[in-house]
Parts: structure tokens; C-alpha cells; sequence
């Protein structure tokens, strides 16, 4: 994909899921790379089981607002975010899709559409709540706006000390949907 200036991603899912914890990643990887990021948490009435989103954007210049209404790129966990936001993807943006828990197809024609069942794959590696990690990996492969490389580094300065196994399954899993086809 040819990218743009600034990147405005919405991670979307349930709460639980780690869509602030991936969120953060992003944003944390762009500021390595010495870009200009906001990153915008959103709960729903439950943290855990209930809807919850966030704000990304990553760009070159100054980000005069942390709120997006149309994003480049969206990334849904699950069926409620998909109905809520397909419509609002960019013309042209790309629209991820955990495709072991949203259980219709896109209806837009005018988007990519990335389909990888994220949740199962992290579920086969024995880690079932690292699906956000597999489709953050995927995410990587399809935009090249962060590397994996400066993901890891973000990801090593996330997880606190004596959590170090923590670092090596999301390392995994990035790996599992990076490599994805």
C-alpha cells in the first residue's frame, strides 16, 4: 500500500482482547521511529467482555488531533466492531479482519480487505489471548508503517521485568501473523 503521511488506525474489539495493549505498541513503535503519534483509548460500559477501541495515528507532522472519524486502517476483533465501523474506513484504506470471531463478510468494495483468523492461530500456538499480537503482525506485513524490528523493541519496554516469557509468545505470535499468507 502506498502510505500517506500520517497513518490513523482503529483497533476494535472486546475488552480483554489487548486492542489498547497493541494500540500502544503501534504508537510506541512510531515514537522510536522518531514519528509523531497519539494513541486514544476507548471503553465501552465493561472493560472486560465489553467494547472498547482506540485511536491511533502515526505521521510525520505534528497530529493536531488524537480522534479519528475515518481511518486508514482498521482492525476489527470482532463482529460488533465490524458492523459499527466498516463505513468508515477511508476509500482506498485497508480494513483487517479476525475472521475466527466475526462471523460475516465485508460488504465495501472500495478497501482492501486483509481476512486471518488471528484468534485460532493464536489458540493453535496455545495462546489464546495473544490474537492481537497475530494480527498486529499481519498489520506490520501489510503496511510497513513500523517494522517488526522496532515492534520487538517497543514490546521489550512494555512488558515489566520477571514477564520476560511474556515477550518471547508475542514475539511468536507478531511472527505467526507476519508471516500469514
Amino acid at each position: 500500500m502506498n502510505l500517506s503521511k500520517a497513518q490513523e488506525v482503529i483497533i476494535a474489539g472486546f475488552g480483554g482482547q489487548g486492542v489498547m495493549f497493541a494500540g500502544k505498541l503501534i504508537a510506541s513503535a512510531g515514537m522510536l521511529d522518531e514519528k509523531e503519534v497519539s494513541w486514544l483509548p476507548s471503553y465501552g460500559p465493561e472493560m472486560r467482555g465489553g467494547t472498547a477501541n482506540c485511536h491511533v495515528i502515526v505521521s510525520d507532522e505534528l497530529v493536531g488531533s488524537p480522534i479519528i472519524v475515518n481511518p486508514t486502517t482498521l482492525i476489527v476483533l470482532n463482529r460488533p466492531s465490524l458492523d459499527k465501523f466498516e463505513n468508515t474506513v477511508l476509500p482506498g484504506g485497508i480494513l483487517m479482519v479476525d475472521t475466527s470471531l466475526v462471523d460475516r463478510k465485508v460488504s465495501r468494495t472500495d478497501i482492501k480487505v486483509v481476512e486471518i483468523s488471528a484468534t485460532q492461530l493464536a489458540l493453535d500456538m496455545g495462546e489464546r489471548k495473544l490474537g492481537n499480537m497475530v494480527i498486529l503482525g499481519k498489520w506490520i506485513r501489510e503496511t510497513g508503517l513500523v517494522s517488526m524490528e522496532t515492534v520487538q523493541k517497543a514490546l521489550k519496554k512494555a512488558v515489566p521485568a520477571g514477564k520476560e516469557k511474556l515477550i518471547e509468545l508475542n514475539i511468536k505470535a507478531l511472527e505467526i501473523g507476519y508471516n500469514y499468507n
